[in-house]
């Protein structure tokens, strides 16, 4: 005599939702029912393995709190490390804004625009162009030496090149010109020796060598070409304060070393003596 079968009074519904994987007898199924009143094998299954020596995969992970892989952690907003060493091998994408209080980088870092903002206001982007500071206040301090291929523009002003045209004959607006393009320039038309002449102006005194003439220990100084010859008229002379007419006196360089001036005293109505102060003021050589 067989036993009798026991089947339920309500059947047991399974539902193979949430990625779960149903089976009877080789046929799948989303949601079935079982009244045991024959024996039927169901067979589940989540489509992998997930023992603790599997490679289990998952298209998304929800943590209400902290992930923790190895010696890592990830949670809201932050990723850390026990030993506080995050490696990454291979590429980093940053769609978002990042900030990094310090980072160390071994290889490349490609970006399209890369503004740094916490010492000042860099922008440097993607194609060589760089922005530094964000005011005409701002300070670009360098220290070496700097190199510039292509032009230089200063408030707006195209600089090429510096030029050491020494003819300055390109008469470029675009170039500024050496030290030595100048002066060597300048010397060329006379120019220097102009100023240098037109520029001095010195006082000697002089001493009595008889009652109507002194002497100097000087030397005229001797006017460049396109100036006209160093005259009395460049020179003023006093006795005792008193300033000598232009046409009460000549002047004549004896030697290298002895300038003389002659006085019309029947002119003047006075004589020099041995205690006058005779003062010389003009275009002496030095």
């Amino acid at each position: 005599m067989a036993g009798p079968k026991f089947t339920f009074k309500s059947p047991l519904t399974i539902d193979t939702s949430n990625s779960v994987i149903g089976k009877v007898k080789g046929v799948t199924f989303t949601v079935r029912e079982f009244f045991a009143k024959d024996d039927t094998e169901a067979v589940l299954s989540i489509g992998q393995n997930v023992s603790t020596a599997s490679n289990v995969q998952f298209a998304n992970v929800t943590s209400s709190n902290l992930v923790k892989i190895g010696n890592i952690f990830l949670g809201d907003g932050f990723i850390s490390s026990s030993n506080s060493v995050v490696a990454h091998t291979g590429s980093i994408v940053v769609s978002e804004t990042a900030t990094f209080p310090s980072m160390n980088v071994n290889g490349k870092v490609n970006y399209n625009k890369l503004e740094v903002g916490v010492t000042g206001s860099n922008t440097i982007f993607k194609s060589g162009s760089s922005i530094f500071g964000d005011d005409t206040n701002d300070k670009q301090m360098m220290t070496g030496s700097f190199g510039v291929t292509g032009s230089l523009k200063l408030n707006g002003y195209q600089i090429n090149e510096l030029s050491n045209d020494t003819s300055m004959t390109d008469g470029s607006s675009t170039s500024l010109p050496t030290e030595n393009a100048v002066k060597t320039y300048l010397t060329s038309t006379g120019i220097i020796n102009e100023l240098t002449y037109l520029r001095k102006s010195f006082a000697h005194t002089g001493s009595i060598t008889n009652s109507s003439t002194a002497s100097f220990n000087a030397i005229t100084a001797s006017a460049p070409s396109g100036l006209t010859t160093t005259s009395e008229d460049d020179f003023m002379f006093f006795v005792n304060g008193m300033m000598i007419e232009s046409d009460a006196l000549t002047i004549s360089q004896k030697s290298a070393t002895n300038l003389e001036l002659r006085l019309n005293t029947s002119g003047l109505g006075y004589s020099l003596e041995s205690g006058d102060e005779v003062i010389g003021f003009g275009k002496f050589n030095n």
